[in-house]
């Protein structure tokens, strides 16, 4: 959560950090503060409650703010109502130590009463009030400047961090601390940037450094240092990002999240040309070979939100195909069970950002009992990928909407892929049945256009259940698992109460909340199923529901149950939620639209959750 940028250099830094936080807002936007600093002179600090634009009228008449040095920070909260107040930077009383702060503090009431017995005063509810002035507190006790400051904090404070810090005795630089939460810092001549997330300073400068855990950064005009928790110098390599910026950009989309949506097709084929060569997929593009794929007795899917969806519908692509027992855990609970986990068993971690902070703990719970872990995520040089035995890149670019939609069908991808390269490896296909299912999986991204194609139906329909008070998405088998996933499109943008059900479950309660206009939403993708499904959609229209069917062309039977139909194209059945979860993007996209809310940024949610 929250969203933080620095820059030092030779030009004005409000300006550039303004627009850096604009990059960011998707990661917080209930707040938004400034601090920047002239030469030698103070460090002024300017910050405001609401959405980013609030804080630059604030600093809009060109004298307020001047300086070349500086930091900003836009909030989601955490500890502390969104207020003004609470709203970073926070200080020191005499603003000898100014910072903002990236993650949460778990022990910050036991060091608020060690720092009030020393006479600390508090003006906000927040824990990163508290984590400066510890850091003020050593700084001021030990004398050895900021470096041994920070190092001080950093062995007291319990939690997951980024910290960015300016120290009034030492202009022109900013000082960065990491714990768990992520953190690049980027160098140009004369310049140097630190933000959250690469989006922030990629049009400034894509050479950058990836600062570790437990480290702590100088950054001077153009210059970037590093340290151990010792204080003992460390070198780091420059490393250069390639992804295209522009492609953050909305490019005459409405919204972040259209655009993405339709990216799709494009981050699809992406992500199939990285692991499809000549109809063959290489185990070695996961970071195996096919002898480690043999030997692997189980699989554990962990994975959070959308991401923890892909696994749902990867478990029964894996036992269908490679007939081999897979568990798909929420990431946030994967630890607190003391999960049994066999010798010989993968974990699998799936992450956008790569930075999720349950993911995370999931992947070093795997390492710490012996486990080869594998992370399919699709931000490089994320704190998951460099720390997973093995990693898969998905190449869907930068993804700006909370609500992910390119990523999760990249993702999608990634497991079709590992899961082919399983099933030959085992000898479960054949050569030539791995090429068809290789043709097959290149055959999406002109088949998810071919979907996008009917949005303009979808768009007419979201319209007439704008003001829905429920919803419910029903369906068998892998459909369930698309069911879930559009559920969560639909609740996390709209605002309206949704759920998915396995459809067989209907009779076991759920179909007591059904009532005359309720929308249901019977997916019904898988033929074996599709009988099924559509006696319990028959269910709950005797109930009164209206009802929406989604099907593959050819099962026109569907129109004499359902009031609405979306048709999706062919495709084998292992691989049909890439297609039939777009049209259920697209129905999310066009509600939240029909009930003028901010499509991109949700209230409550921010992008990359980085806090447990």
């Amino acid at each position: 959560m929250c969203g933080i940028v620095g820059y030092t250099g030779n030009k004005e830094a409000a300006p550039l950090l303004l627009e850096g936080l604009a990059k960011l807002e998707y990661r917080g936007y209930d707040s938004a503060g400034l601090a920047v600093r002239k030469g030698k002179g103070d460090i002024e600090i300017v910050k405001a409650k609401g959405r980013l634009r609030v804080l630059a009228e604030k600093t809009s008449d060109g004298e307020t703010l001047k300086g070349d040095c500086g930091i900003g920070h836009t909030r989601w909260a955490t500890h502390g109502e969104p207020s003004e107040n609470n709203a970073h930077p926070h200080c020191s009383d005499d603003r000898a130590v100014v910072g903002v702060h990236n993650g949460i503090i778990e022990n910050y009431q036991e060091l608020k009463e060690k720092l009030q017995r020393h006479g600390y005063v508090f003006y906000s509810a927040t824990d990163t009030e508290i984590a400066l002035k510890l850091i003020d507190y050593y700084y001021k006790k030990y004398g050895e400047g900021p470096i041994g400051a920070l190092r001080h904090a950093m062995l007291r404070i319990r939690g997951s961090y980024a910290l960015a810090v300016l120290f009034k005795d030492y202009p022109g630089e900013i000082y960065a601390a990491r714990k768990d939460s992520p953190m690049i810092l980027g160098v140009k001549d004369g310049e140097s940037f630190l933000a959250s997330d690469a989006t922030a300073i990629l049009k400034h400068t894509r050479q950058v450094y990836y600062i570790g855990n437990l480290e702590i950064a100088c950054l001077g005009k153009g210059t970037v240092s590093f340290y151990n928790l010792d204080g003992e110098s460390i070198e780091k390599e420059l490393t250069e990002i390639k992804w295209d910026a522009e492609a953050a950009e909305k490019g005459g989309y409405e919204h972040f999240m259209i655009k993405e949506i339709h990216e799709q097709p494009q981050a699809v084929l992406d992500t199939l040309n990285s692991v499809i060569k000549a109809d063959h997929i290489d185990p070695a593009v996961f970071g195996m070979d096919e002898e480690i794929l043999q030997k692997v007795s189980r699989i554990q899917i962990a994975a959070c939100g959308s991401a923890y969806h892909v696994g749902v519908a990867a478990q029964y692509v894996f036992e269908g195909l490679c007939r081999i027992p897979v568990r798909v855990e929420l990431a946030s609970e994967f630890r607190y069970r003391d999960p049994i986990l066999e010798e010989d068993e993968l974990v699998v971690v799936i992450s956008q950002s790569g930075e999720t902070a349950d993911s995370l703990a999931a992947l070093r719970e795997a390492k710490a009992r012996g486990n080869r872990t594998l992370a399919v995520v699709n931000v490089v040089g994320s704190t998951i990928a460099r720390e997973a035995d093995s990693v898969f890149y998905t190449l869907a670019g930068p993804e700006i909407a909370v609500a992910t939609t390119k990523a999760y069908s990249a993702q999608l991808i990634a497991m079709y892929a590992l899961a082919i390269a399983f099933a030959k490896a085992r000898g479960k296909i054949t050569a030539e049945e791995e090429k068809e299912l290789c043709r097959e999986l290149q055959t999406l991204p002109e088949k998810i256009t071919k979907v996008l194609e009917d949005k303009e139906r979808l768009q007419w329909f979201a319209a007439k259940f704008a003001n829905a008070k429920d919803i419910f998405f029903i369906g068998r088998g892998i459909d369930y698992a698309i069911s879930l996933e559009g559920s969560l499109k639909m609740k996390e943008i709209s605002y309206i109460h949704s759920e998915a059900y396995a459809a067989g479950e209907l009779k076991h309660g759920t179909i007591s909340l059904v009532e005359n206009g309720t929308l249901v939403i019977g997916v019904c993708t898988q033929n074996g199923l599709y009988e099924k499904t559509l006696s319990n959609m028959v269910e709950v229209k005797s109930r009164g529901a209206y009802l929406m069917g989604l099907t593959n062309y050819g099962n026109y039977s569907i129109e004499d149950t359902a009031d609405f139909t979306v048709y999706i194209p062919r495709t084998h059945r292992f691989f049909t939620t890439s297609l039939a979860v777009v049209a259920l993007q697209l129905l999310g996209y066009y509600v939240s639209v029909s009930k003028g809310l901010n499509v991109d940024k949700p209230r409550n949610l921010a992008k990359s959750v980085t806090v447990e």
